[in-house]
């Protein structure tokens, strides 16, 4: 399975892809969250999925449940819909946005078909969806870097036997904590993030650190060979230590801290912005 983030009028709802079924699935309760505004998404579920079964749908019985990303960063299981079963979840929440709806599960379902047969447009769907967002191209490079880093990164702790979950967090942590002082949750909370990606609210110079700390964490790994989870973490602080001295060096030399407290709403775009005129 590949988790994925796909936008529908700028909200997110967390999908995945199964490679062996060629299958889309849907989060529920994103997907319900998208189609109603309800500021408990999960309870209107909850309610609907109940009365679904009184009426003897297959869709609340047969709905499965993968391990999809939270809002803390953590994988839970999360009821999933297919691109079939989707379509009759649309139908069954009355909301004036279940035909532009309908027509974004198509338009995803082509899409994934036609990334199938050229990678390329995976990545140009990514740099469209942050275009529509207001980043800047500069920005929009940045972060597509940054997501090959990471990748490349997870790729090397995977081929060490680490498995997803806590290990890949607890190791992620310490990178934070020693390049930014602040795990990730505590970062989110000082950029006054909940569901956001920490990553997508990141200044240039946070996401340039941010990859030096991956890069050199996944290239210290490949020559030292850990082994244990300890040898693991001593590894992640390694590669979180030399982007610590890269920060420490750029901060002395500007005056300026950057760690910044700017997300993506609050100033973040408009600092791109600025940058790039400036």
């Amino acid at each position: 399975m590949k988790n994925q983030i796909k936008l529908f009028e700028e909200k997110k709802v967390r999908t995945a892809w199964d490679e062996e079924s060629e299958e889309w699935y849907f989060s529920i309760v994103d997907v319900v969250e998208v189609l109603t505004d309800s500021p408990n998404p999960r309870k209107y579920w909850s309610v609907l999925k109940t009365r679904l079964k009184k009426e003897g749908s297959e869709l609340a019985t047969n709905c499965s449940q993968l391990k999809m990303q939270s809002a803390d960063g953590k994988f839970y299981k999360t009821d999933v819909v297919s691109t079939e079963q989707l379509f009759r979840l649309v139908q069954s929440i009355p909301s004036p946005k279940a035909e532009p709806f309908k027509l974004w599960i198509a338009q995803v379902a082509k899409e994934r078909l036609d990334q199938l047969q050229d990678p390329e447009l995976s990545i140009n769907q990514a740099m469209m969806d942050y275009k529509r967002l207001g980043y800047s191209d500069s920005w929009i490079n940045q972060r597509l870097k940054s997501i090959e880093i990471r990748k490349d990164l997870t790729d090397e702790w995977k081929s060490r036997g680490l498995k997803e979950g806590l290990y890949f967090a607890t190791l992620t942590d310490i990178i934070y904590k020693t390049w930014a002082d602040k795990t990730a949750k505590e970062y989110k909370q000082y950029k006054g993030l909940k569901k956001e990606n920490l990553r997508d609210n990141m200044t240039n110079a946070e996401l340039v650190l941010s990859m030096l700390a991956e890069l050199s964490t996944k290239q210290i790994s490949e020559t030292s060979n850990p082994d244990t989870m300890d040898e693991h973490a001593q590894v992640a602080k390694q590669g979180g230590e030399i982007a610590r001295n890269a920060r420490m060096e750029l901060e002395a030399k500007t005056g300026k801290s950057v760690v910044s407290p700017l997300n993506a709403k609050k100033g973040l775009l408009k600092n791109i912005i600025n940058e790039i005129e400036g």
